[in-house]
């Protein structure tokens, strides 16, 4: 095999342009199909104490209701490492379900935001359909959300109230099982005696080969859920928005939902976090305004957008909306504990709850309101959520194009450290704010040393054919890349730049495109903020607390 055909593809898809008028939002009309219940199929009643429905009977149901509603189709996203296929419940209006492939099209040129203009980018956002991904169960011992899936799929197949019909119309949802394999594992050993058995500990990993940290593979796709995922994310529908779910809650709390905690990624689309705040603002008031207490965002866990290893992170590097939850829940009755600080209301949990026994059914009603909170906000804001994915490709790409530089702790230090050897700045450039003017360095160092031209980003990565002590890395490397959206170019002849040569066969990878983000984070050195909760306290790693033991995410 050749070293062009080891690579997944040379270049990004290419679909043709579609254009046209504005088309108006149309609620989806009321069904009257008779849809079986999940109690019918899955062995028991979903959401109930002392019961786990498995992947294969969630996998039966979902295919007898795909023949019965045309809310629904039921696609297949690949294998799992043990042969099951893992499926994706597509939900949506009757008639976005027969122009699904319209909507992806759609999608995607917005994602890319190759070839348009911002009218063709307003036109397109009219026409298309908000896209929401929202996957369950990744880590399954975390039974939660699985569950939940069955319940909200069933809701929306079902209901004929106003609020469902407007999110069927609007949106496209993309409901994913993130670990069949965990799931089938962790139900049926729980099953077995319910009574006295856990799922938090189960004989075997819950995934063949990498377990609980099946959430740190996304950069790299090493496993076939995670390729599938990543598949179905960046080169075949491009949704807007990914939720990703999670349990376990915080202590005395039931969820914990964005905002999360700085620092987020210095290479992020700033325009990412802003709506991830609002979005998980409008989750978070959904609850409220539903008197569902305990919903705690940022101080509540140490949970930060820095990572891309994530299916929830990797997204932030894609220009995706990315939201974690993590909610307490089992299916083994548990109790809420008195936590005093949590008692008090604040910003960060506005609405405390108070100690009490807990069932199963309730964290299921808490997804299912989480679920539609987001739903709610893409089809009140669905241009513009599409629009800004182009905004945000539009942004990189020209970012990829001119001299631009990166902020990172590294240049600020540089920055500070050259100002040690100049005279302080005068009043002239510190003007009338009257407070902080130590922190103020002389204002040419931004163009001398922050911008300093030799610290300019890339505009492109050039790997040698002919210097790979290691091709089959490199090349895996760059399959890692491709699968997840980035475009690899293959030089077809010798080629020369900047006075060094280049043999044919070499592989170039730009910055000039939407998903800029994840191209410098894979390429570049982390450089992580100093970040300590307190004046000589211990750091605080990207993905864990300095004050509390936490699930890494």
């Amino acid at each position: 095999m050749s070293r062009r055909n080891l690579l997944l593809a040379a270049t990004c898809l290419s679909l043709p342009l579609v254009l046209s008028g504005p088309v108006l939002a149309q609620d989806a009309p009321p069904t009257s199909a008779a849809v079986t219940a999940p109690e019918k199929v899955v062995g028991g009643t979903v959401g109930a104490d002392y019961f786990l429905a498995d992947y294969t009977r969630i996998s039966a149901w979902l295919m007898q209701v795909a023949r019965e509603s045309d809310r629904i189709k039921l696609v297949s996203i690949g294998k799992t490492a043990e042969g099951r296929e893992q499926y994706m419940a597509v939900v949506s209006a009757p008639d976005n379900i027969r122009n699904l492939d319209k909507y992806r099209r759609i999608a995607q040129q917005l994602a890319l935001a190759k070839g348009l203009d911002d009218e063709a980018a307003k036109t397109l956002a009219a026409e298309g359909k908000a896209m929401v991904w929202m996957d369950a169960g990744l880590h399954a011992s975390e039974i939660v959300n699985a569950q939940s899936h069955v319940q909200i799929i069933h809701e929306m197949l079902t209901r004929n109230d106003p609020e469902t019909l407007r999110l069927l119309g609007d949106d496209i949802m993309l409901f994913v099982f993130a670990n069949p394999d965990g799931l089938e594992l962790v139900a049926d050993w729980y099953m077995a005696d319910p009574h006295k058995l856990t799922t938090d500990s189960i004989p075997v990993l819950y995934q063949k080969y990498i377990g609980h940290d099946n959430n740190r593979d996304s950069f790299a796709s090493t496993q076939p859920e995670t390729t599938n995922m990543n598949r179905a994310g960046y080169r075949e529908w491009f949704p807007q928005i990914l939720y990703n779910q999670h349990q376990t809650g915080p202590l005395g709390a039931v969820v914990f939902i964005p905002p999360f905690r700085d620092p987020y990624n210095f290479n992020n689309e700033p325009l990412v976090i802003n709506q991830t705040d609002v979005v998980g603002q409008m989750m978070h008031a959904r609850l409220v305004a539903k008197g569902m207490g305990g919903s705690a965002m940022r101080s509540a866990a140490p949970y930060s957008t820095w990572f891309n290893g994530g299916i929830r992170t990797i997204g932030y590097f894609h220009n995706q909306i990315g939201i974690l939850t993590e909610i307490i829940g089992n299916p083994t009755p548990m109790k809420i504990p008195l936590v005093p600080e949590n008692q008090l209301p604040r910003q960060d949990e506005v609405l405390p709850i108070a100690p009490q026994d807990w069932h199963f059914q309730q964290s299921l009603d808490y997804v299912k309101e989480m679920d539609r909170a987001i739903l709610d906000y893409t089809s009140r804001y669905r241009e513009t959520i599409q629009y800004n994915r182009y905004v945000m490709g539009r942004n990189q790409i020209a970012k990829g194009s001119t001299d631009r530089w990166v902020v990172t702790p590294r240049r600020l230090d540089a920055v500070r450290e050259a100002a040690r050897t100049m005279p302080p700045p005068g009043a002239d450039e510190i003007g009338s704010y009257g407070w902080g003017n130590e922190k103020v360095v002389p204002a040419s160092l931004y163009k001398t040393v922050l911008n300093a031209p030799d610290k300019r980003a890339p505009r492109a990565y050039i790997i040698p054919a002919d210097r790979q002590q290691d091709m089959p890395t490199t090349v895996r490397f760059l399959n890692a890349l491709i699968k997840t959206g980035i475009e690899v170019q293959q030089a077809p002849s010798a080629f020369t730049f900047e006075g060094r040569s280049y043999p044919a066969g070499s592989y170039v990878v730009r910055s000039d495109q939407a998903f800029r983000p994840h191209v410098l984070d894979m390429f570049e050195p982390q450089d992580h903020p100093q970040d300590f909760a307190y004046a000589g306290g211990r750091r605080s790693s990207p993905m864990t607390s300095p004050a509390i033991p936490w699930p890494c995410r």
